[in-house]
């Protein structure tokens, strides 16, 4: 009988894991493979995301990977985009806009996405910002537990 006890206990662990939420609170990206890898992972697990604060810069590839149905924004998410870069270190420690790069981030966004990031004047080194209000909204939709 404990055996079976113990057998229920997991399964119910890995159902409800397998159900969990991602929620996004601070996220101020980083390197796009990992997130790409993590996101990946993410979508086929069927995992939802809620983004409940900010999501800037390889954060935001999460909107180009996970389908739209299993993302919502809570009204204190933000979303940040700016070029792609890379870092040189010589002769001194500076960033480098990266061209491919940034083109790479581009093929992942929605119309709507786009739209806004061409109304903004594109993709700078410089962080542009969506917050809550109609612009978020015609890229995600609001969490309705949220509101």
């Amino acid at each position: 009988m404990r055996r079976l006890g113990v057998a229920v206990a997991i399964v119910v662990v890995s159902t409800v894991s397998a159900l969990a939420d991602l929620r996004i609170t601070r996220d101020h990206g980083g390197e796009v493979e990992k997130y790409k890898a993590k996101y990946r992972q993410i979508a086929e697990r069927g995992e939802r995301v809620i983004i409940d604060g900010i999501c800037n810069s390889a954060c935001t590839l999460v909107i180009g990977i996970v389908p739209r149905n299993k993302i919502c924004v809570t009204p204190r998410a933000s979303l940040g985009f700016h070029q792609a870069y890379t870092v040189v270190d010589w002769p001194i420690r500076k960033k480098v806009a990266h061209a491919a790069g940034t083109r790479e981030l581009l093929s992942y966004y929605s119309e709507p996405v786009l739209d806004w990031i061409e109304r903004k004047g594109g993709l700078t080194p410089q962080m542009k910002v969506v917050r809550n209000g109609p612009d978020l909204w015609a890229m995600l939709l609001p969490c309705p537990e949220e509101w």
